[in-house]
């Protein structure tokens, strides 16, 4: 039962704790950059360019500047694009 808490972090060079961290910045500049978006839905003139900044900002972190360790076959791998 362990091994599902510690399988993914692994798999991206992470322990538990620095993935939690990890993910938990995700979660919230997500949410700071979805609340922008919001408030431009309504107020055009404001936040026009926080959701697309906020955007770049994951994409980098995400994608360009990940050290990905190699992947494993593991129990919660169906879960990989959730």
């Amino acid at each position: 039962m362990f091994r599902a808490f510690t399988e993914h972090p692994e798999s991206v060079g992470e322990t538990y704790f620095e993935h939690m961290h990890s993910a938990s910045w995700f979660a919230t500049t997500m949410f700071v950059g979805a609340f922008a978006c919001l408030i431009h839905a309504v107020l055009p003139f404001a936040c026009q360019k926080s959701g697309s900044r906020r955007i770049r900002l994951l994409y980098e972190r995400m994608v360009t500047n990940r050290h990905r360790a190699p992947a494993s076959d593991g129990f919660l791998g169906m879960a990989e694009g959730i």
